[in-house]
């Protein structure tokens, strides 16, 4: 799609919406907290009312939240957010608590257990802590947990922090793979133009992620977000790469979330230009660099490249390179051909003293247990 459907209207990328198991919803400082004023309870629990139905129905819902500064500037009484780096972690360390707590006492009102999750871009830069939190968020996903995610302020740095919420969600998506990404806010989506200084602005329904001129039109953020609708752009560019749809809509409209999974035109669909399949393919066969190969025997090969099933210790005959858990490495059948690549849950040094054993002798050979599998079949990409 390389331009911008201005009247809402049937499409297949609408459709295709309804059907998304996996879901990712941000919801925005100045929306959860009235711009600064507190956190909105009343709008709060609507979100988590539409949050627990949706699970309830075997859909799985990470949760990304702003705010943490904003009610803890609220709560400190200082009247306004700070610039000084050490007042924002400061605000941070008083609010997220306070934050986390409205989160967990709401969900629990509908019997779901939430789990609180802060990250740095150090978590997700680094591949063993990306697998690791990657392992966590679906194990709990898979648990019927609603994971409640925010960025460490507290301990973030200028050098090392998202820089907003939106980049998170979007990060969050590509951790776990999610089919949609719903960024909530205090607009009903995009606009043409921005619709505070022009009332003739038209809301845009539906955008490639690539569109041109998505970025002019894109507004900076308000005095209690790091945001904006440009860091929003950016933000569903990002979970395109792994094949995420984007919708940016109202969080002030009750039962918005729901109606975008029944294909309503609700705010603005960023339509990815490839699936999430073949995203994380392109991904895993040429964005990262292979650091190590796998020799497979005759039948983990032959599993591995008719079923793409996921490679156990079982099956490695021999381990080479220097390569760290959560790292790119090459599959061989016996024959030395290519045939997958993954990501590894064990080291090297540690494949090498469990190759041929069986999954169940893990922890008694380490001492410990990362996962059955050396490599996941959701991190396997069969060639």
């Amino acid at each position: 799609m390389s331009g911008h459907e201005l009247a809402p209207g049937p499409s297949r990328a609408r459709e295709r919406l309804a059907e998304a198991r996996r879901i990712v919803l941000k919801v925005g400082s100045a929306v959860l907290t009235r711009n600064g004023s507190g956190l909105q309870h009343e709008l709060l629990a609507g979100w988590v009312a539409e949050v627990s139905a949706l699970v309830e129905a075997g859909r799985q819902v990470a949760v990304v939240t702003s705010g943490a500064v904003a009610e803890g500037v609220a709560r400190l009484g200082w009247g306004r957010r700070p610039t000084e780096v050490h007042r924002l972690q400061a605000a941070a360390a008083v609010g997220q608590s306070r934050l986390v707590q409205a989160w967990d006492s709401a969900f629990q009102r509908h019997g779901l257990p939430t789990a609180q999750i802060l990250l740095t871009h150090a978590d997700l830069s680094d591949r063993q802590r990306y697998l690791n939190a990657r392992i966590t968020l679906r194990t709990l996903l898979e648990a019927r947990v609603v994971p409640v995610i925010n960025e460490n302020d507290t301990v973030a740095t200028d050098e090392i922090r998202f820089g907003d919420n939106d980049t998170l969600s979007a990060l969050v998506a590509n951790l776990i793979e999610a089919d949609l990404l719903v960024i909530l806010t205090d607009q009903a989506g995009m606009f043409d133009r921005d619709p505070r200084e022009d009332p003739q602005a038209r809301l845009i329904s539906e955008t490639g992620v690539d569109a041109e001129g998505l970025d002019a039109m894109a507004g900076e953020g308000g005095a209690w977000g790091r945001g904006g609708m440009r860091t929003k752009v950016t933000a569903a560019r990002l979970a395109a790469r792994s094949g995420t749809a984007t919708v940016i809509a109202s969080g002030r409209d009750p039962g918005t979330v729901p109606r975008v999974l029944r294909s309503e035109p609700v705010g603005t669909l960023f339509v990815p230009t490839e699936t999430r399949v073949a995203a994380r393919k392109r991904w895993l066969a040429g964005g990262l660099k292979v650091r190590g190969e796998l020799r497979l025997d005759a039948g983990a090969a032959a599993v591995v490249r008719s079923a793409g099933r996921s490679l156990l210790p079982v099956g490695v005959t021999d381990v080479s390179g220097d390569f760290r858990r959560g790292e790119l490495v090459v599959c061989r059948d016996p024959e030395g051909r290519e045939i997958a690549r993954g990501l590894a849950n064990y080291s090297a040094e540690e494949t090498r003293l469990i190759r041929g054993q069986a999954s169940d002798r893990i922890g008694e050979i380490l001492g410990y247990v990362a996962e059955r599998e050396i490599i996941h079949r959701d991190n396997l990409v069969v060639g």
